[in-house]
């Protein structure tokens, strides 16, 4: 349902009202972020909000993920979720550099 809204939101759509509520975030998403470790799982705002973090992802992506128009709608998914929406931007080589460069910062 999250990629029908973003690809809604990137078309300049309403996007459709959901069907069921979506899950609730269990309260260990925000674990990799204490513990000094990210993921490709973690939410991208967990991400951003770190300054080593964040220059992983502008780095990688070549770009400030935050400036992106349609943050508000990605942001609290994570890399894995985000990258099939992508538009084969985020390619599976990126996304292995990415953990890697993450999983540096120390």
């Amino acid at each position: 349902m999250m990629s029908l809204i973003a690809i809604a939101l990137l078309a300049g759509q309403t996007a459709p009202a959901p069907t069921a509520a979506p899950a609730p975030v269990a309260p260990a998403a925000a674990a990799p972020a204490a513990a000094g470790k990210f993921t490709l799982d973690t939410p991208i705002e967990t991400i951003e909000a770190d300054a080593k973090a964040k220059e992983v992802l502008t780095a990688d992506l070549g770009m400030d993920v935050a400036q992106h128009p349609a943050y508000d709608s990605f942001k609290s998914m994570s890399l894995n979720q985000v990258a099939p929406m992508s538009g084969g931007k985020i390619t599976d080589d990126v996304l292995k550099k990415i953990a890697t460069d993450l999983a540096a910062i120390k």
